[in-house]
Protein backbone atom coordinates (compact mmCIF):
# COMPACT_ATOMS: atom_id res chain seq x y z
CA UNK A 1 0.00 0.00 0.00
CA UNK A 2 0.82 3.57 -0.43
CA UNK A 3 2.14 4.75 3.06
CA UNK A 4 0.49 8.61 3.48
CA UNK A 5 0.51 10.41 6.69
CA UNK A 6 -2.95 9.33 7.40
CA UNK A 7 -4.27 5.99 6.03
CA UNK A 8 -6.04 2.69 6.36
CA UNK A 9 -6.58 -0.87 4.60
CA UNK A 10 -9.20 -3.06 5.74
CA UNK A 11 -10.29 -5.61 4.09
CA UNK A 12 -10.29 -4.71 0.03
CA UNK A 13 -11.10 -1.38 0.94
CA UNK A 14 -7.90 1.26 1.52
CA UNK A 15 -7.82 4.95 1.78
CA UNK A 16 -5.12 7.60 2.96
CA UNK A 17 -4.36 11.23 3.02
CA UNK A 18 -1.11 13.44 3.42
CA UNK A 19 -2.91 16.20 5.56
CA UNK A 20 -6.21 16.66 7.69
CA UNK A 21 -8.54 19.28 6.10
CA UNK A 22 -9.27 22.41 8.14
CA UNK A 23 -11.86 22.78 7.76
CA UNK A 24 -14.53 21.13 10.42
CA UNK A 25 -17.32 20.24 7.40
CA UNK A 26 -14.81 18.95 5.79
CA UNK A 27 -13.01 16.50 8.20
CA UNK A 28 -16.28 15.72 9.51
CA UNK A 29 -17.17 14.54 5.64
CA UNK A 30 -13.65 12.54 5.67
CA UNK A 31 -14.38 10.80 9.09
CA UNK A 32 -17.90 10.29 8.31
CA UNK A 33 -16.38 8.22 4.39
CA UNK A 34 -13.67 6.30 6.78
CA UNK A 35 -16.57 5.06 9.46
CA UNK A 36 -18.48 3.67 6.46
CA UNK A 37 -15.68 1.56 5.66
CA UNK A 38 -13.78 0.93 8.57
CA UNK A 39 -16.74 0.42 11.65
CA UNK A 40 -18.87 -2.43 9.81
CA UNK A 41 -15.21 -4.28 9.34
CA UNK A 42 -13.82 -4.03 13.32
CA UNK A 43 -16.84 -4.98 14.36
CA UNK A 44 -17.15 -8.36 11.96
CA UNK A 45 -13.19 -8.64 12.79
CA UNK A 46 -13.65 -8.21 16.79
CA UNK A 47 -15.97 -11.60 16.85
CA UNK A 48 -13.20 -13.66 15.66
CA UNK A 49 -13.36 -16.74 17.50
CA UNK A 50 -9.86 -15.88 19.17
CA UNK A 51 -9.72 -12.13 19.61
CA UNK A 52 -6.00 -10.96 21.30
CA UNK A 53 -5.30 -7.19 21.82
CA UNK A 54 -1.20 -6.57 22.31
CA UNK A 55 -0.30 -3.19 23.60
CA UNK A 56 2.56 -1.20 23.70
CA UNK A 57 4.40 1.97 25.45
CA UNK A 58 2.10 3.59 22.76
CA UNK A 59 -1.13 3.15 24.58
CA UNK A 60 0.05 4.76 27.77
CA UNK A 61 1.11 7.61 25.83
CA UNK A 62 -2.42 7.84 24.13
CA UNK A 63 -4.05 8.05 27.68
CA UNK A 64 -1.65 10.38 29.00
CA UNK A 65 -2.03 13.10 26.84
CA UNK A 66 -5.48 13.03 26.71
CA UNK A 67 -4.92 13.28 30.61
CA UNK A 68 -1.90 15.03 30.48
CA UNK A 69 0.09 13.21 32.09
CA UNK A 70 4.57 12.91 31.48
CA UNK A 71 4.96 10.06 29.41
CA UNK A 72 7.77 7.53 31.39
CA UNK A 73 11.39 8.58 30.13
CA UNK A 74 12.72 5.36 27.96
CA UNK A 75 15.74 7.88 27.29
CA UNK A 76 19.47 6.50 27.76
CA UNK A 77 21.14 7.07 31.10
CA UNK A 78 24.47 7.11 32.61
CA UNK A 79 25.37 4.17 34.88
CA UNK A 80 28.85 6.58 36.09
CA UNK A 81 31.25 3.46 36.10
CA UNK A 82 34.22 3.40 34.05
CA UNK A 83 32.02 0.58 31.90
CA UNK A 84 29.93 3.32 30.58
CA UNK A 85 31.30 4.02 26.82
CA UNK A 86 30.96 -0.19 26.43
CA UNK A 87 27.71 -0.48 27.60
CA UNK A 88 26.46 2.22 25.13
CA UNK A 89 28.19 0.23 22.48
CA UNK A 90 26.63 -2.93 23.34
CA UNK A 91 23.56 -1.25 23.67
CA UNK A 92 23.42 0.65 20.44
CA UNK A 93 24.81 -2.62 18.74
CA UNK A 94 21.66 -4.92 20.26
CA UNK A 95 19.11 -1.70 19.04
CA UNK A 96 20.44 -2.10 15.41
CA UNK A 97 20.32 -6.01 15.35
CA UNK A 98 16.43 -5.16 16.27
CA UNK A 99 15.95 -2.31 13.63
CA UNK A 100 14.99 -0.04 16.20
CA UNK A 101 18.62 2.27 16.79
CA UNK A 102 18.50 4.52 18.98
CA UNK A 103 19.00 2.17 21.72
CA UNK A 104 16.94 3.07 25.11
CA UNK A 105 17.26 2.56 28.79
CA UNK A 106 16.19 -1.70 27.95
CA UNK A 107 18.85 -2.01 26.04
CA UNK A 108 21.40 -0.22 28.34
CA UNK A 109 19.85 -2.54 31.44
CA UNK A 110 20.39 -5.72 29.18
CA UNK A 111 23.67 -4.53 28.09
CA UNK A 112 24.86 -3.79 32.02
CA UNK A 113 23.27 -6.90 33.38
CA UNK A 114 25.30 -9.00 30.91
CA UNK A 115 28.32 -6.69 31.56
CA UNK A 116 27.81 -7.89 35.84
CA UNK A 117 27.41 -11.69 34.72
CA UNK A 118 30.79 -11.54 33.37
CA UNK A 119 32.27 -9.46 36.00
CA UNK A 120 30.77 -11.50 38.73
CA UNK A 121 32.25 -14.73 36.45
CA UNK A 122 35.40 -13.35 36.75
CA UNK A 123 35.11 -12.62 40.70
CA UNK A 124 36.14 -8.94 40.34
CA UNK A 125 34.69 -7.77 43.48
CA UNK A 126 34.65 -4.33 43.86
CA UNK A 127 33.91 -3.92 40.26
CA UNK A 128 30.98 -5.99 40.20
CA UNK A 129 29.59 -4.25 43.51
CA UNK A 130 29.37 -0.83 42.01
CA UNK A 131 28.07 -1.79 38.57
CA UNK A 132 25.10 -3.78 40.61
CA UNK A 133 25.05 -0.47 42.55
CA UNK A 134 24.69 1.77 39.73
CA UNK A 135 22.04 -0.72 38.06
CA UNK A 136 19.77 -0.49 41.40
CA UNK A 137 19.74 3.21 40.93
CA UNK A 138 18.97 3.37 37.72
CA UNK A 139 15.74 1.34 37.80
CA UNK A 140 15.04 3.13 40.77
CA UNK A 141 14.66 5.92 39.13
CA UNK A 142 12.91 3.94 36.27
CA UNK A 143 10.01 2.68 38.52
CA UNK A 144 9.81 6.05 39.89
CA UNK A 145 8.77 7.43 36.82
CA UNK A 146 6.43 4.73 35.73
CA UNK A 147 4.78 5.58 39.15
CA UNK A 148 4.72 9.40 38.15
CA UNK A 149 3.38 8.56 35.27
CA UNK A 150 0.38 6.80 36.86
CA UNK A 151 0.03 8.96 39.11
CA UNK A 152 -0.42 11.77 36.54
CA UNK A 153 -3.14 9.68 34.55
CA UNK A 154 -5.02 8.98 37.66
CA UNK A 155 -5.27 12.53 38.92
CA UNK A 156 -5.10 14.34 35.30
CA UNK A 157 -3.80 18.02 34.86
CA UNK A 158 -7.59 19.07 35.37
CA UNK A 159 -10.79 17.06 36.07
CA UNK A 160 -12.37 17.58 32.34
CA UNK A 161 -8.85 15.92 31.22
CA UNK A 162 -9.09 13.26 33.95
CA UNK A 163 -12.63 11.95 33.16
CA UNK A 164 -12.23 12.34 29.54
CA UNK A 165 -9.27 9.87 29.29
CA UNK A 166 -10.97 7.64 31.62
CA UNK A 167 -14.16 7.53 30.07
CA UNK A 168 -11.98 6.72 26.56
CA UNK A 169 -9.68 4.06 28.32
CA UNK A 170 -12.82 2.03 29.49
CA UNK A 171 -14.43 2.40 26.15
CA UNK A 172 -11.61 1.26 24.40
CA UNK A 173 -11.19 -1.89 26.69
CA UNK A 174 -15.13 -2.66 26.17
CA UNK A 175 -15.02 -2.29 22.70
CA UNK A 176 -12.51 -5.60 22.78
CA UNK A 177 -13.99 -7.22 26.22
CA UNK A 178 -18.09 -6.97 24.64
CA UNK A 179 -17.93 -10.70 23.17
CA UNK A 180 -20.92 -12.71 23.06
CA UNK A 181 -20.74 -16.18 25.45
CA UNK A 182 -20.06 -18.45 22.51
CA UNK A 183 -16.59 -16.67 21.86
CA UNK A 184 -13.32 -17.18 23.66
CA UNK A 185 -12.42 -14.80 26.04
CA UNK A 186 -10.43 -11.36 24.98
CA UNK A 187 -6.52 -12.29 25.74
CA UNK A 188 -4.85 -8.44 26.54
CA UNK A 189 -1.08 -8.67 26.02
CA UNK A 190 1.09 -5.95 26.98
CA UNK A 191 5.01 -5.15 26.97
CA UNK A 192 4.12 -2.21 29.89
CA UNK A 193 5.44 -2.39 33.01
CA UNK A 194 2.83 -0.03 34.29
CA UNK A 195 -0.75 -1.09 35.59
CA UNK A 196 -2.54 1.52 33.23
CA UNK A 197 -4.91 -1.82 32.11
CA UNK A 198 -5.50 -2.91 35.17
CA UNK A 199 -6.50 0.61 36.05
CA UNK A 200 -8.77 0.58 33.23
CA UNK A 201 -10.69 -2.82 34.33
CA UNK A 202 -10.95 -1.63 37.69
CA UNK A 203 -13.14 1.51 36.02
CA UNK A 204 -14.81 -0.68 33.71
CA UNK A 205 -15.87 -3.30 36.08
CA UNK A 206 -13.67 -5.63 34.43
CA UNK A 207 -12.37 -9.28 35.84
CA UNK A 208 -8.68 -10.24 35.14
CA UNK A 209 -7.63 -13.16 34.64
CA UNK A 210 -4.07 -14.12 34.48
CA UNK A 211 -1.23 -16.31 36.25
CA UNK A 212 -1.27 -15.31 39.63
CA UNK A 213 -3.77 -17.16 42.20
CA UNK A 214 -4.42 -15.64 45.32
CA UNK A 215 -6.05 -13.02 47.52
CA UNK A 216 -3.93 -11.69 50.11
CA UNK A 217 -0.10 -12.08 48.23
CA UNK A 218 -0.88 -13.57 44.85
CA UNK A 219 1.79 -16.32 43.58
CA UNK A 220 2.72 -16.40 40.06
CA UNK A 221 1.63 -20.05 39.29
CA UNK A 222 3.78 -21.49 35.93
CA UNK A 223 0.79 -24.56 35.68
CA UNK A 224 -1.35 -23.00 32.76
CA UNK A 225 -5.20 -24.10 34.10
CA UNK A 226 -7.82 -22.86 32.08
CA UNK A 227 -9.67 -20.71 34.60
CA UNK A 228 -12.83 -18.68 34.10
CA UNK A 229 -16.21 -17.31 35.75
CA UNK A 230 -19.38 -18.78 35.62
CA UNK A 231 -22.53 -18.48 37.30
CA UNK A 232 -25.83 -19.67 37.85
CA UNK A 233 -29.12 -17.79 36.59
CA UNK A 234 -31.99 -18.32 38.39
CA UNK A 235 -34.32 -20.80 38.97
CA UNK A 236 -31.62 -22.76 36.50
CA UNK A 237 -29.78 -26.06 38.21
CA UNK A 238 -26.88 -27.81 36.44
CA UNK A 239 -26.33 -24.92 33.64
CA UNK A 240 -23.80 -22.39 34.50
CA UNK A 241 -23.17 -19.75 31.96
CA UNK A 242 -20.05 -17.22 31.67
CA UNK A 243 -19.73 -14.22 33.26
CA UNK A 244 -19.50 -11.11 31.23
CA UNK A 245 -16.66 -8.50 31.75
CA UNK A 246 -14.11 -11.31 32.15
CA UNK A 247 -10.65 -11.13 30.18
CA UNK A 248 -7.22 -12.68 30.20
CA UNK A 249 -4.35 -10.53 30.85
CA UNK A 250 -0.51 -11.36 30.28
CA UNK A 251 2.28 -8.95 30.83
CA UNK A 252 4.73 -9.80 28.81
CA UNK A 253 8.10 -8.04 30.08
CA UNK A 254 6.78 -8.14 33.79
CA UNK A 255 5.37 -5.72 35.87
CA UNK A 256 6.90 -3.01 38.63
CA UNK A 257 4.41 -5.01 40.81
CA UNK A 258 5.82 -8.26 40.68
CA UNK A 259 8.38 -9.14 43.26
CA UNK A 260 10.91 -11.98 43.76
CA UNK A 261 10.47 -13.69 46.97
CA UNK A 262 14.68 -15.15 47.55
CA UNK A 263 13.35 -17.63 50.71
CA UNK A 264 10.21 -19.21 48.81
CA UNK A 265 11.80 -18.74 45.38
CA UNK A 266 8.28 -17.85 43.87
CA UNK A 267 6.94 -14.60 42.12
CA UNK A 268 4.56 -12.97 44.12
CA UNK A 269 2.58 -9.52 43.43
CA UNK A 270 2.45 -6.48 45.80
CA UNK A 271 -0.69 -4.05 46.33
CA UNK A 272 1.19 -0.99 45.26
CA UNK A 273 -1.91 1.33 44.39
CA UNK A 274 -1.69 2.66 41.03
CA UNK A 275 0.36 6.27 40.75
CA UNK A 276 1.94 5.54 44.31
CA UNK A 277 4.54 7.74 45.33
CA UNK A 278 7.93 6.66 44.84
CA UNK A 279 8.98 5.88 48.08
CA UNK A 280 5.60 3.84 48.90
CA UNK A 281 6.41 0.97 51.76
CA UNK A 282 6.16 -1.28 49.51
CA UNK A 283 8.43 -0.02 46.49
CA UNK A 284 11.86 -1.38 46.75
CA UNK A 285 14.83 0.90 47.85
CA UNK A 286 16.89 -1.88 46.00
CA UNK A 287 15.20 -3.16 43.17
CA UNK A 288 17.66 -5.00 41.41
CA UNK A 289 17.30 -8.69 42.84
CA UNK A 290 13.15 -8.36 43.90
CA UNK A 291 11.52 -6.62 41.13
CA UNK A 292 10.63 -8.68 37.79
CA UNK A 293 10.72 -6.04 35.46
CA UNK A 294 12.38 -7.56 32.13
CA UNK A 295 15.33 -7.56 31.40
CA UNK A 296 16.14 -7.66 35.59
CA UNK A 297 18.35 -10.74 36.15
CA UNK A 298 16.84 -11.66 39.55
CA UNK A 299 19.49 -13.71 41.65
CA UNK A 300 18.73 -17.44 42.09
CA UNK A 301 16.21 -16.47 38.57
CA UNK A 302 17.24 -17.56 35.06
CA UNK A 303 14.91 -15.37 32.72
CA UNK A 304 15.26 -16.84 29.66
CA UNK A 305 13.24 -19.11 31.14
CA UNK A 306 11.14 -18.53 34.17
CA UNK A 307 8.56 -16.64 34.33
CA UNK A 308 9.43 -14.76 30.55
CA UNK A 309 9.11 -18.52 29.02
CA UNK A 310 5.57 -19.09 30.40
CA UNK A 311 4.67 -15.86 29.31
CA UNK A 312 5.19 -15.93 25.76
CA UNK A 313 4.26 -19.29 25.38
CA UNK A 314 1.02 -18.21 26.80
CA UNK A 315 1.22 -15.51 23.90
CA UNK A 316 1.81 -18.20 21.53
CA UNK A 317 -0.48 -20.71 22.40
CA UNK A 318 -3.20 -17.86 22.42
CA UNK A 319 -2.31 -16.27 18.50
CA UNK A 320 -1.08 -19.15 16.94
CA UNK A 321 -4.35 -20.77 16.06
CA UNK A 322 -6.80 -21.06 13.29
CA UNK A 323 -9.03 -18.28 13.07
CA UNK A 324 -7.24 -16.04 15.65
CA UNK A 325 -7.07 -12.14 15.25
CA UNK A 326 -4.74 -9.87 16.94
CA UNK A 327 -4.98 -6.14 17.24
CA UNK A 328 -1.89 -3.83 18.30
CA UNK A 329 -2.17 -0.33 19.54
CA UNK A 330 0.93 1.39 20.37
CA UNK A 331 3.36 -1.51 19.62
CA UNK A 332 6.08 -0.10 17.63
CA UNK A 333 7.47 -3.43 16.45
CA UNK A 334 10.86 -3.19 18.07
CA UNK A 335 10.86 -6.76 19.78
CA UNK A 336 12.22 -9.36 17.58
CA UNK A 337 10.71 -11.90 20.32
CA UNK A 338 7.37 -11.02 19.90
CA UNK A 339 7.63 -10.26 15.96
CA UNK A 340 8.42 -13.80 15.39
CA UNK A 341 5.28 -15.06 17.12
CA UNK A 342 3.40 -12.62 14.80
CA UNK A 343 4.87 -13.65 12.41
CA UNK A 344 4.29 -17.29 12.54
CA UNK A 345 0.63 -16.55 13.70
CA UNK A 346 0.56 -15.40 9.88
CA UNK A 347 1.10 -18.32 8.21
CA UNK A 348 -1.66 -19.79 9.29
CA UNK A 349 -4.34 -18.15 6.26
CA UNK A 350 -7.21 -17.97 8.72
CA UNK A 351 -5.57 -15.40 11.00
CA UNK A 352 -5.90 -11.70 11.21
CA UNK A 353 -3.96 -8.96 12.35
CA UNK A 354 -5.08 -4.92 13.07
CA UNK A 355 -2.40 -2.64 13.12
CA UNK A 356 -3.01 0.82 14.79
CA UNK A 357 0.21 3.12 14.95
CA UNK A 358 1.13 6.70 15.18
CA UNK A 359 3.32 6.30 12.65
CA UNK A 360 4.57 4.17 9.50
CA UNK A 361 8.24 3.63 10.60
CA UNK A 362 10.54 1.95 9.11
CA UNK A 363 10.16 -1.26 11.45
CA UNK A 364 6.48 -1.58 10.87
CA UNK A 365 6.81 -1.10 7.07
CA UNK A 366 9.89 -4.17 7.12
CA UNK A 367 7.10 -6.30 9.40
CA UNK A 368 4.68 -5.77 6.12
CA UNK A 369 7.08 -6.55 3.95
CA UNK A 370 7.00 -9.64 5.34
CA UNK A 371 3.90 -10.31 5.62
CA UNK A 372 0.51 -10.97 3.14
CA UNK A 373 -1.81 -8.41 2.56
CA UNK A 374 -4.99 -10.03 2.90
CA UNK A 375 -4.31 -10.83 6.57
CA UNK A 376 -2.88 -7.35 7.83
CA UNK A 377 -5.45 -4.25 8.11
CA UNK A 378 -3.89 -1.51 9.13
CA UNK A 379 -4.67 2.26 10.55
CA UNK A 380 -2.06 4.63 10.43
CA UNK A 381 -1.42 7.99 11.30
CA UNK A 382 -1.88 10.43 14.78
CA UNK A 383 -5.33 10.93 13.23
CA UNK A 384 -6.27 7.06 13.62
CA UNK A 385 -3.77 6.45 16.65
CA UNK A 386 -5.46 9.14 18.42
CA UNK A 387 -7.90 7.28 21.24
CA UNK A 388 -10.97 9.92 21.64
CA UNK A 389 -10.70 9.62 17.78
CA UNK A 390 -10.46 5.50 17.45
CA UNK A 391 -12.83 5.48 20.41
CA UNK A 392 -15.59 7.89 19.03
CA UNK A 393 -15.43 6.93 15.22
CA UNK A 394 -13.90 3.46 14.16
CA UNK A 395 -14.06 1.55 17.52
CA UNK A 396 -17.07 -1.18 17.74
CA UNK A 397 -20.22 0.35 20.30
CA UNK A 398 -18.62 -1.13 23.73
CA UNK A 399 -21.29 -3.26 25.03
CA UNK A 400 -23.52 -6.61 23.86
CA UNK A 401 -27.04 -4.92 22.56
CA UNK A 402 -28.70 -7.91 22.65
CA UNK A 403 -31.80 -5.78 22.67
CA UNK A 404 -31.26 -4.10 19.47
CA UNK A 405 -30.18 -6.85 17.80
CA UNK A 406 -33.86 -8.76 19.36
CA UNK A 407 -35.65 -5.66 17.77
CA UNK A 408 -33.81 -5.99 14.38
CA UNK A 409 -35.16 -9.42 14.76
CA UNK A 410 -38.39 -8.79 15.27
CA UNK A 411 -38.99 -6.18 12.74
CA UNK A 412 -38.30 -8.77 9.96
CA UNK A 413 -41.62 -10.13 11.14
CA UNK A 414 -43.85 -7.35 11.29
CA UNK A 415 -45.96 -5.56 8.79
CA UNK A 416 -44.70 -2.44 6.94
CA UNK A 417 -47.46 0.23 6.51
CA UNK A 418 -47.63 3.89 5.22
CA UNK A 419 -49.41 6.68 6.18
CA UNK A 420 -51.84 8.37 3.76
CA UNK A 421 -49.57 11.85 4.21
CA UNK A 422 -46.15 9.92 5.05
CA UNK A 423 -44.56 8.29 1.84
CA UNK A 424 -42.57 6.82 5.27
CA UNK A 425 -42.76 3.34 6.43
CA UNK A 426 -43.75 2.76 9.97
CA UNK A 427 -44.19 -0.72 11.80
CA UNK A 428 -47.81 -1.60 12.53
CA UNK A 429 -47.97 -1.90 16.43
CA UNK A 430 -48.89 -5.68 17.16
CA UNK A 431 -52.61 -6.54 17.90
CA UNK A 432 -53.18 -5.16 21.84
CA UNK A 433 -50.54 -2.70 21.74
CA UNK A 434 -47.06 -2.84 23.40
CA UNK A 435 -43.55 -2.20 22.29
CA UNK A 436 -40.77 -3.95 20.18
Amino acid sequence: MEWKQHCYRVGSHSGGWDDLPAEPDELDALISASRKRIEPWLSAVFQAEHLNLLLGSGFTAAVGYMSGAPAASMATVKFGTTYDAAIDAHAEAGAKGMKRAPANIEDQFRSAIALLEGLEIINTGGAAKLLKTAIGTQMSAFLASLLKTESGIAKGKDPPSREKAQAALQSFLLSFASRAASRERLHAFTTNYDRLIEHGCDLAGLRIIDRFVGALNPIFRASRVEVDVHYNPPGIRGEPRFMEGVIRLTKLHGSLDWFFDKDERRIHRKGIPFGAPADHTDVPKEPFDTVMIYPNAAKDVETTQYPYAELFRDLAAAVCRPNAVVVTYGYGFGDDHVNRVLLDMLTIPSTHLVIVAYTGNDRLKAFCAKTRDAQVSLLVGEHFADLGTLVENYLPKPALDYITARMTELMKHRPIDTKPDDPSPFVVPPIGGGAC
